[in-house]
């Protein structure tokens, strides 16, 4: 059924750089160009683009657009600077996830919110639900193409395509009218790799025209395209959540150990926050960790992990990472079995295969 899938604006470009096409989420979109590995390693040591474009874009703007998103998000957007972006959380009553964000403040009563692809419509209609006072919310998701230039190497790289200051913007921050190779971007200092880089949002038109432009520019210091693969290899590496496997409407994002996007003491009353303040009272029954396979064997999204004959969690994600071929795993279990150096088991093919809990996040880039 490939026909009914969507694609983003780059699709025909793919083809040029040998890319291989999955279903994500309903989007028709690269899961490799070259290898996993190989892309892996590219961002890690040097540069790797990424078409984004299927995350989606939604505008709140208005008079009360602030006291709105104070009300259903978990953060507190009061602190967000004109220019600067913020993580969140948008929480069901019960206190598990609606979607994770990032939410950019534009100035004048205005913020972006930028989503997961798959939760597009979901959130739009939520945040239509909840609206209060004089706020305006349009989904502008197709208005918007994105690609992200991520790595050690995308300052240098970018920079020969701008007259912008790139050393000026500070991680989270972004210039909301910038040029790049001519063209009019919001450019972001962000990502969802571990590692420094930038995420460009824009017309369509502009996004493919600087698809080509900025692999030409990183050519010689070995930029190259990825796909989803290796995006989500390198965000498990850094700890990331992916909202469906560490994030849901039954995992919290206190149970997920992002409670730094929480602020339970904002004055606002946000929605969930009564459940997470309950949750944080009475202590986690659960908690996001980092596992290791001890015996050979990868754990996978879905497994059970056991202690003894006691089923104890389930592995969110799991892999064999490119860069150090560690068997590591991220797994919700019981709060009792959640320190270090603890030894569980994982079920795998009917099998228990030993494992144990590891620190958490398996890569942090130098400063």
């Amino acid at each position: 059924m490939m026909g009914e899938l969507k694609r983003t604006p780059l699709f025909d470009e793919y083809a040029k750089y040998g890319a291989k096409t999955i279903d994500f989420g309903g989007w028709e979109l690269p899961v490799q160009f070259s290898s996993i590995k190989e892309e892996h390693e590219a961002v890690r040591k040097r540069a790797g683009l990424f078409d984004v474009s299927h995350m989606g874009e939604i505008i709140v703007e208005g008079k009360d657009a602030l006291g709105f998103l104070q009300k259903i998000l978990s953060n507190d957007i009061s602190k967000i600077p004109v220019g600067g972006a913020q993580y969140n959380v948008m929480c069901y009553e019960n206190g598990g996830v609606v979607d994770d964000l990032i939410v950019y403040n534009l100035g004048n009563d205005q913020y972006l919110l930028v989503v997961n692809a798959a939760n597009i419509e979901k959130d739009f209609e939520w945040l239509k639900k909840h609206a209060q006072g004089e706020v305006d919310i349009t989904n502008k998701s197709d208005e918007y193409a994105m690609i992200a230039l991520q790595g050690p190497l995308s300052e240098k790289i970018l920079q020969t395509l701008t007259e912008e200051e790139l050393k000026e913007i500070k991680p989270f921050h972004f210039k909301a009218s910038a040029t790049v190779g001519g063209y009019p971007v919001l450019l972001s200092r962000s990502g969802y790799t571990g590692e420094d880089g930038f995420e460009l949002y824009g017309e369509p038109k502009a996004i493919v025209a600087l698809w080509h432009k900025i692999l030409g520019a990183g050519k010689e210091d070995g930029l190259i395209p990825c796909g989803l693969g290796a995006r989500d290899t390198l965000r498990f590496e850094a700890c990331l959540p992916l909202y469906g496997q560490e994030l849901s409407e039954s995992i919290s994002p206190l149970e997920a150990g992002i409670g730094f996007a929480v602020k339970l003491q904002k004055e606002s009353d946000f929605i969930g926050k009564e459940a997470l303040i309950k949750q944080k009272e009475q202590g986690l029954s659960r908690k996001l960790v980092g596992i290791e396979m001890i015996e050979k064997g990868i754990p996978r999204h879905g497994y059970k992990v056991f202690k003894g004959d006691a089923e104890i969690g389930v592995v969110t994600t799991g892999t064999q990472v490119p860069s150090t071929k560690r068997n590591l795993g991220l797994a919700l279990l019981d709060s009792q079995y959640a320190d270090v150096g603890t030894e569980v088991d994982v079920e795998i093919r009917n099998k228990k295969v030993k494992a144990q809990v590891v620190p958490k996040p398996f890569y942090k880039r130098e400063k």
